[in-house]
């Protein structure tokens, strides 16, 4: 059995993002036995990456809900701009950090956690030119290649990419039942 088996990923698209911060998840995960679903906002079908690669969307942000997913990633580029604009994207990023599912930034995917408003006295990394736009959203950032605050996980670049996504699998790994309200609890939550 693999070690993700039963996982269901959800990885956000749209128009210019970052091509390894796409593939790289979507293929890692996958090996790792995770069902991924690759998201758009609705706008198109098809996106295109920075380095002109396209990847076609399963459903659009609208379809779906945080229930259906163990895990949200954020790849960056260009793409967490327009992905912003839609309101149904930002609301399943912030209904899947408020039900404790695991919200993975990279890049400038931190856009997105500042567009739904979960950044609030937390720990985040990101590309460095995002930085002040992550400070005035409420979070404290850090310079290194990965960041892990409870369910959310961050990191600044595709040279991160590997650490990024050990603790993005470690996370899901470490997801237990809880006894009283049968849902998923991860390493990093508080249990008061």
């Amino acid at each position: 059995m693999s070690q993700l088996t039963g996982k269901r990923v959800a990885i956000l698209a749209e128009t210019l993002y970052q091509d390894q911060e796409l593939w790289y998840p979507y293929f890692r995960l996958q090996e790792a036995g995770a069902a991924v679903t690759i998201v758009g906002s609705g706008s198109d079908k098809t996106y295109t990456g920075k380095f002109g690669y396209p990847v076609t969307v399963d459903k659009n942000a609208a379809e779906v809900r945080a229930a259906e997913f163990d895990a949200v990633i954020i790849p960056g580029g260009y793409a967490p701009d327009h992905m912003r604009r839609y309101p149904a994207m930002v609301a399943l990023v912030r209904e899947a950090f408020e039900h404790g599912k695991i919200v993975a930034a990279i890049c400038h995917g931190g856009w997105m956690l500042a567009s739904a408003q979960i950044l609030k006295d937390k720990k985040v990394t990101a590309f460095f030119a995002i930085k002040d736009d992550l400070l005035h959203a409420g979070a404290q950032f850090v310079d290194q290649e990965v960041c892990v605050d409870g369910n959310l996980i961050t990191s600044r670049k595709p040279e991160d990419l590997p650490a990024f996504l050990r603790a993005i699998i470690q996370a899901l790994s470490d997801a237990v039942i809880c006894p009283h309200c049968r849902q998923e609890i991860y390493w990093g939550d508080n249990l008061d």
